[in-house]
């Protein structure tokens, strides 16, 4: 596997090493090893799944609050989006920047997200799936998330007519509103 480090600190691409033929081709999408020799977090106590219907489905911007942080690894299976984290430790000299990538079921591209970094997405095709770990279960009491569209953050999300929003994701408060 490539581990590249994003701008974002502790968040990193990782491309699977694919070994091809006339079949098509064979690659690890994990290793306990290897995630351990980059010094990343290796155990994973949760999976799910994300359907999206349309593009433009939008989602986000999602974070876990302290005690229960979580550590997210996320695969586009199906389909297409952008995928969006924003930097949300103050301490970090990158804190309030984002970083945006695109995760394709024909690129195989995970995205490590580190604790203290939320993240987002939107569809860019109908039909869409991810497939989630998470160094934590769910808590809904720390369940936290900040506008998608904030001006101070400013994420460039790609353009689409109309996007697919939830209440909750449509009606969070501003980054600087949590503070």
């Amino acid at each position: 596997m490539i581990f590249t480090e994003t701008k974002i600190p502790g968040a990193y691409l990782i491309e699977p090493e694919r070994h091809e033929d006339n079949r098509g081709f064979f690659a690890r999408a994990f290793c306990q090893n290897e995630f351990e020799q980059q010094g990343l977090c290796s155990r994973f106590v949760q999976s799910s799944i994300s359907f999206n219907r349309k593009k433009g489905t939008l989602r986000g911007m999602h974070y876990q609050a302290a005690p229960h942080q979580e550590i997210k690894l996320i695969r586009c299976t199906r389909g297409a989006i952008c995928d969006v984290i924003v930097d949300i430790r103050a301490d970090s000299p990158q804190f309030r920047q984002w970083c945006a990538v695109d995760l394709t079921e024909g690129n195989c591209i995970m995205l490590y997200v580190p604790k203290g970094v939320a993240h987002g997405f939107v569809s860019l095709e109908d039909n869409t799936e991810l497939f989630y770990q998470m160094s934590e279960s769910y808590n809904p009491e720390s369940s936290r998330g900040f506008r998608w569209d904030d001006p101070e953050v400013g994420i460039d999300w790609p353009a689409f007519p109309e996007y697919f929003l939830s209440d909750r994701d449509r009606t969070f408060p501003f980054l600087k509103e949590l503070a």
